[in-house]
């Protein structure tokens, strides 16, 4: 398959992109950087991140392109998001309110500091996120979905950036 924006060959339409850790992770000192544990991220003893799925449907298909990405919580639902992390019926939990922390450069639009909400899900998957219904693409994308073409466009852009 052709990108369609440059015409390079793309061996495969990658359905997931995400950061290795919060956008503010890289902007620390690493002596104030303390912990970064697969979902989990505290920066300075204060801030607390969790990564979750942003999850866009993808028209005409039973796909979803997801991003992965991290949200700020509170201490409060930070801790207890790990208490639960092992616990049966977590998912019947009331969705905690983050800031997304993760900044996805194809939007014209900075996507860090948007409203969120996490939706835990059953022990093993990681949380669902949703945008905020705000005018922001990335919101409208989550609410309304995408076309295939601009999936491929994501990729270009991804790969070409």
């Amino acid at each position: 398959m052709k990108c369609p924006h440059c015409n390079d060959e793309l061996n495969e339409l990658p359905l997931c992109y995400g950061m290795e850790a919060p956008h503010y992770f890289y902007t620390v000192p690493e002596e104030k950087r303390t912990e970064l544990i697969r979902d989990f991220c505290v920066i300075d003893e204060q801030h607390f991140f969790i990564r979750g799925h942003i999850e866009i449907p993808i028209m005409d298909t039973n796909e979803k392109l997801i991003w992965s990405v991290w949200v700020s919580l509170s201490e409060e639902n930070f801790l207890k998001s790990n208490e639960l992390l092992h616990v049966e019926g977590r998912e019947n939990e009331k969705p905690y309110f983050g800031w997304l922390s993760t900044e996805l450069p194809i939007y014209s639009n900075t996507t860090l500091s948007l409203k969120t909400w996490v939706h835990t899900q059953e022990v093993g998957a990681v949380p669902l996120i949703e945008v905020e219904q705000t005018s922001h693409p990335l919101a409208i994308e989550q609410r309304e979905g995408i076309t295939m073409e601009r999936v491929k466009e994501i990729a270009h852009l991804i790969n070409h950036t």
